[in-house]
């Protein structure tokens, strides 16, 4: 089932003292987290309105209505933020690593069950799917069209045709 509520970032410190803070963004640039002027807290319970947000080196500075001061921002650190789905438009064929994470994969041509995505790593030309089986061994392969044939994230499953040698032992 689709979340809801996506995590988009953390809070990890204090920037200045009149309320702006640091956030470790987990979308794919800085820029993205910047385009939300509301944003939630407590896993969605608790809405709040990005007064200011931008990119400042690795991370987004941001300010929250009501939040002025140095001593509103701190019991905050550690937070997660997220963005309400409904609010986020991808293109089609595009997915939250968050619906990506947990899928089943299976072969094309024989249905085998490779395991679950455990992870995605983003590493330039294109995002690199990790599966653990059962025995511990994880498989590692590229999101690209010639491997990846179908994904539907309401059925929970991705079909695959591993190119060849993409999986062997050795």
């Amino acid at each position: 089932m689709k979340k809801q509520f996506l995590e988009i970032g953390k809070i990890v410190a204090t920037q200045g003292i009149r309320g702006e803070f640091r956030v470790q963004y987990y979308c794919d640039s800085a820029e993205v987290l910047c385009d939300f002027d509301t944003l939630y807290l407590d896993k969605g319970k608790t809405e709040v309105t990005v007064e200011r947000a931008y990119p400042h080196k690795n991370i987004v500075v941001m300010k929250l209505e009501g939040i002025d001061k140095i001593e509103q921002v701190q019991p905050l650190i550690g937070k997660i933020l997220y963005l309400n789905r409904d609010d986020a438009e991808l293109e089609e064929g595009l997915y939250f690593i968050q619906d990506i994470i947990g899928l089943t994969v299976k072969d094309a041509d024989t249905g085998e069950v490779y395991g679950k995505i455990t992870d995605v790593y983003q590493n330039g030309a294109s995002d690199v799917y990790s599966i653990r089986k059962d025995n511990g061994r994880e498989l590692l392969f590229p999101c690209i069209d010639e491997v990846v044939l179908s994904t539907d994230i309401d059925a929970g499953e991705m079909i695959i045709r591993p190119l060849p040698g993409l999986f062997d032992e050795d």
